[in-house]
């Protein structure tokens, strides 16, 4: 016969403290697990929002959502487990279209990241909104350098350029060869006006001057009159602070004008590759620019832009290779840590160099950079294009750490902040 056993009043004590314990512990163990390794839903989801059908598109547009999605293939290949979805919106270049897509991402669709967005005044709105939000904006084709200055904020990322990268290296090297005079047609919106501004800061500084500024709306389609002011400003330089279609119209009524025949010099401040194809290089032949990226550079970026061609039927502008790096790189740390958490994917983010062909090596700076080298480059006359969109001649290699105004010269609260 089994009898009870009595447990002596003390050792009942202690074994319930135990058991108590334990089961504390159990309960710590299980919230940890939850906060600091878990994937939203199981599912990281990112959107991508740029300018689909409009004046900008062919630079990012449709490109950069096939970027995007070699990127997801990529991902796939080295995290099978990870689920991933994209979602794309068409800003149409308006802020408060874009900025109510990405507050309707974050508030009801779940979206954790956002890439491209491509237009500046669009881009301070919904840096406005990932701020309020505590979420992560990857920036590509963003000029304003408020981005990462005076409207800084944690998770507003620039992975290809600003208007300090694309106007420092040609107003040096030109104001040197004594092309100091120079006049400005630039689009009016946030990005025309801030890379006028940047220029006219840069000119002072190298000892030029600039001699005005004309500004038209975006999307216009007739340039004569803003091209007749240039032309009678005196200017040495006539200086496009526009882009894309805008482009591509300017330099087309340029030549319709015979101003190509004239003394002045036309610069693109900010040219891209499907700008040069548009206009053709008998047209585009010895314009120069800036551009973080190039196709034709080596084997690794000749070999993504076969992959990216095959699907997009185009060779990648280098804001669509950003859109790749930027995805990679992100997918890359959330799942290195197996969370979607903002603060702790961007100190991954932060703490691990870009490993890609669009920037090897390269690391956010404080200010939200991603610092890496940039390339001055002269489009080709049409008889030394050897194969299709290889339009480009490298001038020379501006390494990053000349490439980019100066950490101390930041205007970021966020800067003050970590050098406390």
């Amino acid at each position: 016969m089994i009898q009870d056993r009595k447990i002596p009043h003390g050792t009942r004590s202690i074994s319930r403290l135990l058991a108590s314990a334990a089961g504390v512990l159990a309960a710590l163990v299980m919230t940890a697990g939850v906060s600091v390794a878990q994937i939203s839903n199981g599912t990281i989801k990112i959107g991508l929002i740029n300018d689909q059908s409009g004046p900008l598109s062919d630079l990012s547009g449709r490109g950069s959502v096939a970027a995007a999605k070699l990127a997801l293939e990529d991902f796939k290949k080295l995290d099978p487990a990870v689920k991933v979805d994209l979602l794309v919106a068409d800003h149409q270049n308006k802020a408060d279209v874009g900025a109510q897509v990405v507050r309707k991402w974050f508030d009801a669709d779940g979206v954790d990241m956002v890439v491209d967005v491509g237009n500046s005044a669009v881009a301070l709105a919904i840096q406005s909104v990932a701020r309020e939000k505590n979420k992560i904006v990857i920036y590509s084709a963003v000029g304003t350098v408020d981005i990462t200055g005076k409207q800084c904020a944690p998770g507003g990322l620039a992975w290809l350029h600003d208007n300090y990268n694309l106007v420092a290296g040609p107003i040096r090297k030109l104001v040197a060869q004594g092309q100091d005079k120079w006049f400005f047609i630039a689009a009016d919106y946030a990005f025309g006006r801030n890379m006028v501004s940047e220029s006219e800061r840069m000119l002072k500084e190298v000892g030029g001057k600039s001699m005005g500024a004309v500004f038209h709306p975006l999307g216009t389609s007739d340039y004569s009159s803003f091209l007749l002011q240039a032309q009678g400003s005196g200017a040495k330089v006539v200086a496009f602070a526009n882009a894309g279609e805008q482009l591509v119209s300017s330099i087309k009524q340029w030549n319709e004008f015979n101003m190509n025949a004239g003394p002045q010099t036309p610069v693109a401040l900010l040219m891209f590759l499907t700008d040069v194809h548009g206009m053709g290089p008998q047209m585009a032949q010895g314009l120069t620019t800036v551009t973080s990226w190039y196709w034709d550079l080596n084997d690794e970026t000749r070999a993504f832009a076969n992959r990216f061609f095959a699907l997009h039927g185009a060779m990648p502008t280098a804001p669509q290779a950003a859109v790749y790096s930027a995805v990679f790189h992100y997918l890359k740390a959330a799942a290195a840590i197996n969370s979607d958490d903002t603060d702790r994917v961007l100190e991954k983010m932060r703490a691990t160099p870009v490993d890609d062909f669009y920037a090897p090596g390269a690391k956010l700076r404080a200010d939200n950079k991603l610092v890496h080298d940039f390339y001055l480059v002269q489009v080709k006359a049409p008889k030394d294009v050897q194969k299709p969109w290889a339009y480009y001649n490298v001038v020379e290699k501006i390494p990053a750490d000349v490439a980019y105004r100066p950490l101390s010269e930041s205007e970021c609260p966020l800067v003050a902040a970590k050098t406390k």
